[in-house]
């Protein structure tokens, strides 16, 4: 079996988190390779990157989720027991569970909730003398999804529930005091979590059965048993915060309409394939997810090198986005290249790739693609404003990424 290259430093852990979403695509370039070996927290490490690179890693039964991430990203973004760490049919099973709340009708319902919340703000808005959208977008999120889920939530509990989802979302790509702070908010949320659980299977939280909380609360494994209820609380708040996390997409969607404003003007006239080839561009050149990682389950070979069982395998998810060989000039800012994008589960992978019912791309991505119709119809359509000066950049270190002010805006009024 052909060698491949490896990193020179001794432990690349301080380099990708000063590098971010930059450190894996920028070696791939350096050493004229989709693949190079490094260790990362002292642990030997493969990382790889482009669509072919993508195939192979969602190839069904290759990878397993388990002991793929360290402890504390796990746990704010995940958590021991979520469908993510499963394999197999247990996987299936569960993902099933899943992809049954994803129907058009509850995801436009989803979205229409979303837009609701959002108009009931714009007067608030408007006596403000500036909007940082972020945190605001953060907060409508979180009321909707609550209320879509079937979440009871008062008036109160809005701001403490967002504040924990964003604090898992945000502290999930550092190490020190962000992370610290989501894993202590995340055990908040779910001792909460875990109350509607319980009121739900008891009859005290009384909501419709169709409601993706009690979906989730009343599910049964495959032998036909009821979720624990702490895996039951993990799957629930799997359902809100990536949903809160949203609120990233559509700031940079806020983002791309300010850099961009000949593109920008299409959303304003155009109908809806404008909005989605938008969207798409925006998914696909802004920084979200920057790779994903898995334990390689049974030897296989790629490109002339052997995976090892238990083989830590990162892949690159920014990088395959903007890798030259699908993408024509990827730093470039392009919708209309989506006109002939050939639809590829592996060359676009900005929440995962393969199959969504089978593998583990994201089950949440139709309702991503769908909030952002909504909200940049809204920004376009429903509202004006002034975007003053401000720092806009993006720190590619910052992972999460966003903007470095979180996007403000001012002299926010409805559209005439």
């Amino acid at each position: 079996m052909s060698r491949i290259p490896r990193d020179k430093s001794w432990d690349s852990t301080r380099a990708l988190l000063s590098e971010g979403y930059a450190f894996i695509p920028e070696r791939c370039r350096r050493y004229q390779s989709d693949l190079f070996e490094t260790r990362l927290m002292l642990t030997k490490a493969v990382c790889m990157s482009g669509p072919e690179a993508a195939r192979e890693f969602y190839e069904p039964g290759r990878f397993t989720r388990r002991q793929a991430l360290p402890k504390t990203a796990l746990w704010l973004l995940q958590d021991q027991g979520s469908v993510q760490t499963l394999d197999g049919e247990a996987h299936d099973h569960r993902k099933q569970m899943f992809m049954s709340l994803m129907s058009p009708r509850a995801i436009r319902q989803l979205a229409d909730l979303m837009a609701r919340h959002w108009q009931a703000r714009i007067p608030k808005w408007g006596g403000m003398s500036e909007v940082v959208l972020h945190s605001e977008v953060q907060e409508i999120l979180c009321r909707a999804v609550c209320e879509w889920a079937g979440v009871p939530l008062t008036e109160d509990e809005a701001s403490r529930r967002t504040q924990e989802f964003a604090a898992m979302v945000d502290g999930a790509g550092k190490v020190g005091p962000r992370n610290w702070r989501g894993m202590a908010l995340r055990r908040r949320s779910e001792r909460w979590a875990r109350s509607i659980i319980e009121g739900i299977r008891s009859g005290t939280v009384k909501i419709p059965e169709k409601a993706p909380a009690h979906v989730i609360a009343l599910h049964r494994n495959q032998d036909g048993a009821h979720l624990d209820v702490k895996v039951a609380a993990v799957e629930l708040i799997n359902v809100l915060r990536p949903t809160v996390a949203v609120a990233r997409f559509i700031v940079l969607g806020a983002l791309a309409m300010h850099e961009h404003p000949t593109f920008a003007s299409r959303l304003r006239t155009g109908d809806d394939e404008d909005i989605e080839l938008f969207i798409q561009e925006i998914r696909r050149f802004y920084p979200f997810f920057p790779l994903v990682a898995g334990r390689v389950l049974q030897d296989f070979d790629w490109k002339g090198y052997r995976f090892e069982k238990g083989a830590w395998v990162l892949l690159d998810i920014y990088g395959t986005n903007r890798d030259p060989r699908t993408w024509n000039e990827p730093e470039r800012f392009d919708p209309d290249r989506f006109r002939s994008w050939d639809g590829s589960a592996f060359n676009f992978i900005p929440q995962g790739g393969g199959d969504h019912y089978a593998g583990h791309r994201c089950a949440g991505e139709w309702i991503t693609i769908e909030l952002m119709k909504q909200a940049l119809r809204l920004l376009a359509r429903e509202m004006r404003y002034d975007v003053p000066e401000q720092d806009l950049r993006i720190d590619l270190a910052y992972m999460p990424a966003l903007p470095e002010s979180a996007f403000r805006i001012a002299n926010v009024r409805a559209a005439s």
